[in-house]
C-alpha cells in the first residue's frame, strides 16, 4: 500500500491542493491540479504503456527527460571530436567556414595522433608557392558532345520535397555564387532549382519524377523536354544510396503538396513511392543503354551513375557490360552507405552497403584494372565537410566529391534530426511555410558559396603542403594510416590499388579474380557459383 501510495504522489499531491485551493478560493491553482488530475486518471486506467500506469502522471516525466536527452547530450555532454552523425567540431568547421569566421584552432590539436584509427596526409620539404585555389576537373568523354568543368567539391543529392523550397533555392544561390553544381536529387526538376541560375545535375531516379507517364515508367519526351534547359548540364541514374541501397523510398502523402506533386507528376495528397528499382533496365548492358539514351535525349550533355556499392562482382558486371556494349557513362558517382537521408530504417542505415572508402577503392579499382579510368571520371559522396576528408577521397582515386549534409549545415541546418518528422526547426527540411520563413534564400546562399570557397582553400593549402598544385596530384602512398599504437603504413600497403589493365591481362593474380569471373554484362546475378569458387580449407 506504501509503494502504491508513493507512486500516485502527483494525483495524490494534486487532489489536495485541489481541495485547499478550493476551501481557500485560491482558484487560480485549479489550473495546475485539474489538469494533472485529469492526466492521472487517463494513465491509471489505459493499457498502452506500462510507466504511466504504474507512475500516474509523473510517468510522464520519463517522456520528457528522453525528448529531452539528444539536446542535452549535443549541447553539454559530448566531447568536441566524438559526437554522431557529425560531430562538435565538424559542425562549428561548417558553421564558421559558412559565416566567414575565423576557422583556426589555438594550442594545438585534440585529436589522439596514437589512437587507431588516424590518418594524416604525408607533406613535401618543397611545398607548393601557387596551388590552385578553385581546382576543376572536366567531365565527359568521347561520346558527348557536351562536356562539363566540375568543381572538385558540389551539392550532393537532395530532393525538393526532402528538403524545403527556400533550402533548395539558398544552395543554388550558393552555386551560382560558387561556380559548383547541384544534384537535383530524384524528386525531380523543380521551379525553385531553376529560378536563380546555378548549375544542375538532373537524377534520375526508379521513380522517374518528372520524367514519368501515368504508369509511373520513363518517358523520354518529358525528360528531353527538361534536360534541354541550360541550367542543366549534366544528367544521373541514381540506382541506390548510402543510407538505404536497395529500398527505395516513400514520401507520404501528407506531404505531397500541389506543387510537389506537380514537380514529380504524381497524384496530389497520395503517397509517392520510389520503387527499390528501376523498370527501365534490369541487366548490366541495359543499364549502360538507358544511360546512352538519357546522353542523347539531353543533347549530348554527359551522363553518370550513382550507386552504393553493394556485392563486389557487380562494379565488375558493369565494367564488363561497358566493354561489351562500347557504351561508357561518362561519370559514376559512389555513395557511402554513411551518407545521410531525410528517413531511413535503422537496420539498413547501420548494416547495408560499403562505407564510402571501400566503395571508392572497388569501383577504382574495376575502372582501373578493366583500362577504362580514361573514359569514366569518378566521385565520391558520403560524409564529406573538410579539406582533408577532400583530399583522402582524392587520393583514394575520386575525381571530385559531393556532399550533402555539410551543405545543409553551411545554410542553417543544425543536426536537430527531425528531418522526417516536418519540424526541422531552421526550415531546412520542412515544407510548413512558417518554419520556412527562417531560412532567407540570398542570405543563407552566401554561406553555402563562402563553406564551399573556405574548403577548397582549405584543400589547397594541404596540396601545397605535399607539393602539388592541384588535388588531383595526390596519390594513395600521400595518405598514412595508423592500424596500431606502434604501427602505420601507407594506403597503398593497406589496399590493393590495380595496375592499368590487370583483370584483362591477369586476373588471378588479383585479390578479385573470383568477383571478376563471377561478372557478366548480361546479368547483375553472379554468373558463377561464388560458394565453390571461393571455398577455402585455407
Amino acid at each position: 500500500m506504501v509503494d502504491m501510495l508513493l507512486r500516485c504522489i502527483v494525483p495524490i499531491a494534486a487532489a489536495f491542493f485541489t481541495v485547499v485551493a478550493i476551501a481557500a478560493g485560491w482558484f487560480w491553482i485549479l489550473l495546475f491540479t485539474i489538469p494533472a488530475l485529469a492526466v492521472a486518471a487517463y494513465d491509471w486506467f489505459q493499457s498502452s504503456w506500462t510507466i504511466t500506469r504504474n507512475y500516474p502522471a509523473a510517468g510522464r516525466l520519463r517522456w520528457l527527460a528522453l525528448s529531452l536527452r539528444p539536446f542535452i547530450r549535443a549541447y553539454a555532454v559530448e566531447d568536441d571530436t566524438h559526437g554522431t552523425p557529425y560531430s562538435y567540431a565538424a559542425r562549428e568547421l561548417i558553421k564558421t567556414r559558412s559565416h566567414g569566421l575565423a576557422d583556426t584552432i589555438p594550442f594545438g590539436t585534440e585529436l589522439d595522433f596514437y589512437e587507431e584509427p588516424h590518418h594524416w596526409i604525408s607533406h613535401s620539404m618543397v611545398p607548393e608557392r601557387n596551388p590552385d585555389l578553385s581546382p576543376r576537373v572536366m567531365v565527359g568523354n568521347e561520346q558527348s558532345s557536351k562536356p562539363y568543368s566540375a568543381s572538385i567539391l558540389n551539392i550532393s543529392a537532395m530532393s525538393f520535397g526532402a528538403l524545403s523550397a527556400n533550402a533548395v533555392k539558398a544552395m543554388n544561390i550558393g552555386a551560382r555564387d560558387g561556380g559548383f553544381y547541384q544534384d537535383t536529387g530524384e524528386g525531380g526538376l523543380s521551379r525553385h532549382h531553376l529560378e536563380y541560375g546555378g548549375d544542375l545535375v538532373w537524377e534520375i531516379g526508379s521513380g522517374y519524377f518528372g520524367a514519368r507517364d501515368k504508369d509511373g515508367h520513363f518517358d523520354p519526351e518529358k525528360f528531353r523536354d527538361k534536360a534541354a534547359n541550360d541550367a542543366v548540364k549534366m544528367t544521373e541514374i541514381k540506382v541506390s544510396q548510402g543510407a538505404k541501397p536497395g529500398h527505395g523510398g516513400m514520401l507520404l502523402g501528407s506531404k505531397v503538396t500541389p506543387e510537389i506533386a506537380e514537380v514529380r507528376g504524381v497524384p496530389v495528397y497520395e503517397n509517392c513511392l520510389s520503387p527499390r528499382g528501376h523498370s527501365a533496365f534490369s541487366t548490366p548492358a541495359q543499364m549502360l543503354e538507358f544511360a546512352a539514351s538519357m546522353r542523347e535525349l539531353s543533347g549530348g550533355k554527359p551522363v553518370g551513375i550513382k550507386f552504393c556499392v553493394g556485392q563486389p562482382h557487380e562494379p565488375f558486371a558493369l565494367v564488363k557490360a561497358m566493354m561489351t556494349t562500347g557504351i561508357y557513362p561518362d561519370f559514376i558517382v559512389v555513395d557511402g552507405a554513411e551518407g545521410g537521408t531525410g528517413a531511413a530504417p535503422l537496420e539498413l542505415a547501420d548494416w547495408v552497403g560499403m562505407p564510402l572508402w571501400d566503395g571508392l577503392l572497388l569501383m577504382r579499382n574495376a575502372l582501373v584494372g578493366a583500362g577504362l579510368k580514361q573514359h569514366v571520371r569518378l566521385a565520391g559522396s558520403g560524409k564529406v565537410f573538410s579539406g582533408m576528408g577532400l583530399a583522402h577521397n582524392l587520393a583514394l582515386g575520386a575525381d571530385w566529391c559531393n556532399a550533402a549534409r555539410a551543405f545543409m549545415m553551411s545554410v542553417g541546418c543544425i543536426q536537430a534530426q527531425r528531418c522526417h518528422t516536418g519540424t526541422c526547426p531552421t526550415g531546412v527540411t520542412t515544407q510548413d511555410k512558417w518554419r520556412q520563413r527562417a531560412l532567407v534564400p540570398e542570405e543563407q546562399g552566401r554561406h553555402a558559396a563562402r563553406f564551399h570557397k573556405k574548403t577548397l582553400e582549405a584543400l589547397a593549402d594541404i596540396v601545397a603542403a605535399c607539393g602539388y598544385a592541384h588535388p588531383q596530384d595526390l596519390q594513395p602512398h600521400h595518405i598514412m594510416h595508423r592500424v596500431g599504437s606502434h604501427e602505420s603504413v601507407p594506403l597503398d600497403k593497406l589496399h590493393p590499388f590495380l595496375a592499368e589493365g590487370v583483370l584483362l591481362s591477369d586476373p588471378d593474380s588479383t585479390i578479385y579474380a573470383d568477383w571478376w569471373r563471377a561478372a557478366s554484362s548480361d546479368s547483375f546475378r553472379p554468373v558463377e557459383d561464388l560458394v565453390k569458387l571461393r571455398a577455402s580449407n585455407a
